[in-house]
């Protein structure tokens, strides 16, 4: 591509980085004293925390005059109240190890949250809004006074809605059942059928690709099924947001399926139309483009804004520059 003909052209780097802890609550830069905290949230995201300090260190390596910056995932969700990110567990848990909610997208909600506060042409602290992040990895969030309010993934991105091969919430009791019946051995296999065998591939039996689950729905029972499990988990998370913040300004949708799936945008207003969420079928037959979807005489506003975590991580570190 051409894009950098030298490494002298590089001013900043910036990595992004799924567990921030308590610990990281903005975007840092990245000291050896950084770096070594980082290194100690690695059990709290075990499938992604060690690349990314590889990569880390791999850029210090070759750009060591160059300013690195760690971008968080849970930074936003840091303004969880604590009603909201504690888990009814021996509150014991919380203080020797940190179990609680911790959320994830978080740069793309803060890219989302403050487009849609654009485009409403409103301040993002007087806006009620849920953000649907709707991809492989998907969640949901409640943005409240300009600040994340609740979220649907939590210790872990496995929590929350289903994915396109993560459960989202499951019983506990069923999974130690499971393992039982299945001669499952360890926890950490368990965790590896619930983050890779899981959610839309593990229902349907055909795809973790919404696009081919709905090529086939009509002729196969459950790939159907895959479907409404993950519209019908959208939706009851989104009325329940709403009765948290006791109402909604407006409804976003992001990422690959939110940004190109048009009938699951259709079905979901359908569903909702007693909040005032209505969608113009016109308007939404689009994909991949920023747009105002709502139906004349609609209440609260339906926008479609495509995500850029990447402009937000290079904001940061221009901020973190100067």
């Amino acid at each position: 591509m051409n894009i950098i003909k030298d490494y002298s052209e590089i001013t900043g780097v910036g990595h992004r980085i799924v567990a921030g802890g308590e610990e990281f609550q903005d975007s840092v830069v990245i000291t050896d004293d950084v770096l070594k905290k980082i290194e100690g949230l690695t059990e709290f995201a075990p499938l992604h925390e060690p690349a990314a300090i590889l990569g880390i260190k791999a850029f210090k390596k070759i750009l060591p005059n160059v300013i690195s910056i760690g971008v968080f995932d849970t930074s936003f969700h840091t303004t969880l109240p604590e009603v909201n990110y504690m888990y009814s567990l021996p509150y014991e848990y919380y203080q020797k190890y940190k179990v609680r909610k911790y959320g994830a997208h978080g740069t793309s909600y803060r890219y989302v949250s403050q487009r849609a506060a654009d485009i409403l042409g409103k301040p993002l602290e007087d806006l009620k809004l849920v953000i649907l992040h709707l991809g492989a990895g998907a969640s949901i969030d409640a943005v409240k006074d300009g600040k994340s309010f609740d979220t649907s993934m939590g210790f872990s991105p496995v929590a929350g809605i289903t994915m396109a091969t993560r459960s989202g919430d499951v019983d506990p009791s069923a999974l130690q059942y499971v393992m039982e019946k299945e001669n499952i051995k360890s926890m950490d296999d368990m965790v590896d059928i619930l983050n890779h065998k899981s959610g839309l591939t593990g229902i349907s039996g055909v795809s973790a690709d919404m696009r081919e689950i709905e090529g086939v729905m009509h002729e196969n029972h459950r790939a159907m099924l895959a479907r409404e499990i993950f519209k019908n988990r959208i939706i009851r998370y989104i009325g329940s947001y709403v009765a948290e913040m006791g109402g909604i300004d407006a409804l976003v949708y992001t990422a690959g399926i939110g940004e190109n799936d048009i009938m699951i945008r259709q079905e979901v207003a359908d569903k909702l139309g007693y909040f005032g969420i209505k969608v113009d079928p016109k308007k939404n037959d689009i994909r991949g483009e920023e747009r105002d979807l709502s139906a004349e005489g609609s209440t609260v506003k339906t926008l479609l804004i495509p995500t850029d975590e990447e402009l937000m991580i290079v904001r940061d570190i221009e901020r973190l520059r100067k």
